[in-house]
């Protein structure tokens, strides 16, 4: 049983009926760094969640960063979850809720949940609890951090001296799904035993919420894809060899300036999903003259309707832009056009599209901007496909294909050179 303080008086709650089975180490465990690898569906970040809702009721001086590589991302993510673990908690009358910036307080006591983006990093140094102690912090898809010494700066934002009677403990935690097993979260905290460290990997199996159409997802991912459902069912360390692009850095750049030069093009690029399947529009500026492509934006988004996707390429700025959309979904193509992209056109498909596309794409530079976490994930795990005796197959993995798909798309008219159109 666990007490949660709602008015003058306790609520009695069972956590073990809220929280579900699989996390009791995680739960209990109070070491300086929790970190928690797991497959899709394994409840990790709902889990997370609910512990710090709970905790900071019970820690009436505790306050909690909550972090991602991209701020704009965590308003769909870490902050729906927290909300969603109020709500499970039945405790919606005793948390205010802020959306602009975003921020959760606890009003008995005004503890906060505060949420910060790496790509604003003077606001992760410089914050401060105006009541209590900041002693906790969470970093939610911990794999887009790609750089070690950014997770050193938050992990020396959590500093300071804690009076023992508080009972407080200073605690990061990181969750993540294991896509690459080069990436520097094996290295730091798998592959050393450390007692201040609980390094954790979790799968959909431990999820008793899921139901026999979930699973069904999986078994057939493990049948038809036995790569994808290592990591993605099971949580296994992705092993990635042969990536498709190796010409590829990760760099901040200042779009404007860019597009600025008279030799570099606008490419947009956009490959359909809805259930399974993610929508990825892929926004890049191109320079022949430095054969460069700089990535400079994404969307990247399932369960969008062509509605929802006009709406969120408009909001972006995008809607007056040429497109090139995948052509085996012309309904969709003609839909989006009515709802306002005038400028779509279908990309080119053919026997030798998918392979063409690549080798001209080789031939660039290919410049990623931080914030383009996703375009990151799959260029970073975009391999080729190999035969049962492991020998490359000349075809790039069903996989990891997306933005890279959209990407191909965007460049078909720089590939092909100057056409006419009176778009």
């Amino acid at each position: 049983m666990n007490s949660l303080l709602t008015d003058s008086r306790a609520s009695q709650l069972h956590l073990p009926d809220i929280v579900g089975q699989g996390y009791g180490t995680f739960w209990r465990f109070k070491g300086r760094y929790r970190v928690c690898k797991g497959s899709r569906a394994s409840k990790k970040s709902k889990t997370t969640a609910l512990w710090y809702i709970v905790n900071l009721m019970k820690y009436p001086q505790a306050n909690l960063l909550v972090i991602r590589k991209v701020y704009r991302t965590l308003h769909d993510s870490c902050f729906t979850d927290l909300k969603w673990a109020i709500s499970r908690l039945g405790v919606q009358a005793f948390w205010d809720v802020k959306e602009s910036p975003l921020e959760l307080t606890y009003k008995p006591t005004g503890q906060k949940i505060l949420f910060r983006g790496l790509d604003d990093p003077l606001k992760v140094t410089s914050i401060a609890a105006e009541h209590g102690y900041l002693c906790w912090a969470w970093i939610e898809e911990a794999y887009e951090i790609s750089s070690e010494a950014d997770f050193n700066m938050i992990d020396e934002s959590i500093r300071g001296a804690i009076p023992p009677e508080t009972g407080l403990f200073k605690q990061v935690t990181l969750t993540f799904n294991p896509w690459n097993e080069h990436h520097w979260l094996k290295a730091r905290f798998f592959d050393t035993p450390d007692p201040d460290t609980l390094a954790l990997t979790t799968n959909y199996t431990c999820n008793e919420w899921l139901d026999d159409a979930d699973r069904r997802v999986f078994e057939r991912m493990k049948v038809q894809n036995p790569r994808r459902y290592s990591v993605a069912g099971l949580g296994e360390w992705g092993i990635v060899d042969g990536l498709v692009f190796e010409n590829w850095v990760e760099e901040a750049f200042d779009k404007t300036i860019i597009a600025a030069r008279p030799d570099v093009k606008s490419a947009f690029g956009l490959d359909f999903g809805y259930t399974n399947d993610p929508t990825a529009f892929f926004c890049g500026l191109v320079s022949e003259k430095e054969m460069t492509i700089w990535v400079f934006d994404e969307l990247y988004e399932r369960g969008l309707t062509n509605r929802a996707i006009y709406q969120r390429i408009y909001g972006m700025g995008y809607a007056k832009e040429r497109i090139r959309g995948d052509s085996a979904e012309p309904k969709s193509l003609d839909e989006l056009r009515e709802e306002g992209l005038r400028r779509i056109r279908p990309a080119g498909k053919g026997p030798d599209s998918i392979r063409s596309g690549i080798q001209y794409i080789q031939n660039f530079r290919i410049v990623v901007h931080p914030r383009c976490v996703n375009f990151l994930t799959e260029i970073s795990n975009y391999t080729w496909a190999k035969d049962k005796f492991g020998n490359k197959t000349g075809k790039p993995i069903d996989d990891f294909n997306h933005l890279m798909d959209a990407m191909r798309y965007a460049m078909e008219d720089i590939q092909r050179g100057p056409t006419y159109s009176f778009d």
